[in-house]
């Protein structure tokens, strides 16, 4: 429920959904989420269908979707609640489509400066290499997935359990699992400096736009 620009940050990815075609909507909710429910309500000024599946206690992100199990028909997507996404949701479905697969986990290109430099040494302790501040880069996991109902049987019921844990324990069994890297906007929300990049890249957009 934290403001970015004029608007909590549900209202941004429900928006986003609305816009990829996708209009019934699952909010998995916990501690307050009665804030959740009384702001959204059942989300037809949004043009959307929004029910709730709420728990009592923290269950980890894949607990709090297993959760949500008795609310899910078929295949479904599956989103975190603190970031804000851009791109095009379609191809990734049909691709988990083609693919036949149990889940598909949506990947975007990151890269980053570390704060620090790198020192390499031989085995004697004679300095062999320093790389000032490398940077790293590589796909990392969004918070976006397109699962069939039956992943679900991979996240026991009522305790704290991780998606890292599901997409193990998935693996371990044999499930068809794929990753789709796709280009678009991804902003975090995790943390305070996060959440106040994204809303200066929101006015900055809206300045912009105005």
């Amino acid at each position: 429920m934290l403001p970015v620009g004029p608007k909590p940050i549900l209202e941004h990815i429900l928006g986003w959904l609305r816009r990829e075609g996708i209009t019934d909507v699952v909010i998995s909710t916990g501690y307050l989420g009665k804030m959740v429910h009384e702001y959204f309500g059942d989300g037809s000024e949004w043009g959307t269908h929004v029910s709730y599946a709420a728990s009592s206690r923290p269950l980890g992100t894949a607990g709090q979707l297993k959760a949500a199990e008795a609310k899910v028909k078929g295949r479904f997507i599956c989103l975190y609640g603190d970031a804000l996404l851009d791109f095009k949701l379609g191809k990734v479905v049909d691709f988990h489509e083609k693919s036949r697969a149990a889940a598909t986990m949506v990947l975007m290109k990151y890269s980053t400066e570390l704060k620090y430099g790198f020192i390499e040494t031989d085995s004697r302790g004679r300095l062999a290499e320093w790389k000032e501040k490398p940077k790293v880069a590589g796909y990392i996991n969004v918070g976006c997935y397109v699962m069939e109902k039956k992943f679900l049987e991979y996240i026991p019921a009522g305790r704290m359990y991780g998606m890292k844990e599901t997409f193990a324990r998935a693996r371990a069994d044999g499930a068809r699992l794929y990753a789709m890297k796709v280009e678009g906007e991804f902003t975090d929300i995790g943390d305070r400096r996060s959440y106040r990049e994204a809303n200066d890249q929101y006015m900055k957009k809206m300045g912009k736009v105005v």
